[in-house]
């Protein structure tokens, strides 16, 4: 097997692995659901919720509790199940959450995950890849699952392994995008002005098909935003530690990146912060990672829910890079609603746009909602609903 590159039989080992349960001791970031951990996820995310930071208005809502935003789950274990094929790049393509119940302070988990699906790909940008797929359940201290997760990661060659073609050239860089001082004043006032439903219901017989879901507006994306999501969801967990810890990861998995200028072994996850990696591992400079940009769509949801509503499902494909200095508009649309084994269920739609109109992400969403003649929701969700 070569470094770097996709081949057979480093596709076969991996394909060997499907349905096997596999180790996750260095993927979990935290276990506890403490308020010191909901309170750096919800920063990291940059949602300042009370339901997920307020003890005493948490403990009046329908929760009686401090809640963590759902997609504190990433940090229990960051859904990337991407085995083998040592040095090639992985990049995340989605996730698809579904949640049982909420998430509430100093609930305890561990973490079942499996590879489930393996597909070879190809496309203009690299002439093979693999797209695999792993599923994590996440049980809670009282047995319960309480969400599962379909991770995608595509398994792209590295650098200087990618396959050279006319059509390529010079697309691997790209410029921060210049703003005006009026739209950064713009951009501002829209992101202050994000309206959060709160302890005000939402009720499903008020909900219609075609409505839309009040926005949310991240950006201009900067290096600092990118750092402070690895403080929240993984910090030293990622690429397997720091200092020795990460030495004895890179003998194990040889999955680093060479600093073209020491020579030494570096994180893969350079290209993340550093301007010349992200546009070596073709992705156009500096970008986000995967499960930031759907945590924002988490943040929308359950601002426009609120403290009554639950979010049962999220299932969003990340489409293309959001570099360091893009901003992205998140938005929502009703698309049905119905009764399902007594609950009201509302289908949405979702998708990120970025400052120049193209499609950042996009994806499906499911809520459910308090029956106006009730006004609660009751837990655990069947698992699955019919």
């Amino acid at each position: 097997m070569t470094w770097g590159t996709i081949t057979d039989e480093g596709i076969a080992e991996a394909e060997a692995l499907v349905g096997v349960q596999l180790r996750r001791d260095r993927m979990q970031w935290i276990e506890t659901a403490t308020r010191d951990a909901i309170r750096h996820f919800a920063w990291g995310v940059g949602d300042n919720n009370p339901l997920w930071l307020d003890k005493e208005y948490a403990e009046a809502s329908p929760f009686g509790s401090i809640a963590a935003p759902p997609c504190i789950l990433y940090a229990v274990d960051g859904t990337v199940v991407a085995p083998k094929l040592p040095g090639v790049q992985w990049i995340y393509a989605g996730t698809s959450w579904t949640w049982f119940e909420p998430i509430l302070l100093d609930d305890v988990f561990t973490v079942d995950a499996k590879l489930v699906k393996q597909e070879i790909k190809s496309g203009r940008r690299f002439p093979k890849w693999v797209l695999q797929t792993g599923e994590l359940q996440y049980v809670n201290q009282h047995g319960r699952i309480a969400g599962t997760a379909l991770g995608r990661c595509a398994r792209t060659p590295r650098g200087d392994k990618r396959e050279k073609r006319p059509e390529n050239e010079n697309k691997g860089s790209a410029e921060p995008h210049q703003y005006t001082a009026e739209e950064i004043e713009d951009i501002e006032r829209q992101v202050l002005a994000e309206p959060r439903r709160g302890a005000s219901p939402l009720y499903w017989e008020d909900v219609a098909v075609g409505d839309a879901v009040p926005q949310v507006v991240r950006g201009p994306l900067g290096v600092i935003d990118i750092m402070a999501w690895y403080s929240a969801q993984q910090g030293a967990t990622h690429y397997g530690g720091v200092h020795g810890d990460a030495i004895r990861y890179r003998q194990r998995h040889a999955d680093y990146h060479i600093n073209k200028k020491t020579g030494a072994k570096e994180s893969a996850g350079r290209g993340h912060l550093e301007t010349s990696t992200g546009r070596d591992v073709g992705m156009g400079g500096a970008y986000d990672i995967g499960p930031q940009r759907i945590a924002w769509a988490q943040h929308m949801l359950t601002n426009w829910i609120g403290d009554h509503g639950f979010l049962h499902s999220l299932d969003v494909a990340v489409r293309r890079p959001n570099l360091v200095g893009d901003t992205l508009w998140w938005k929502g649309q009703v698309t049905g609603k119905e009764i399902k084994d007594g609950y009201g269920v509302v289908g949405i739609r979702v998708e990120a746009i970025n400052q120049n109109g193209v499609l950042s992400a996009d994806g499906t969403a499911s809520v459910i909602l308090p029956f106006r003649e009730n006004g609660s929701v009751t837990f655990p969700i069947p698992h699955p609903m019919s």
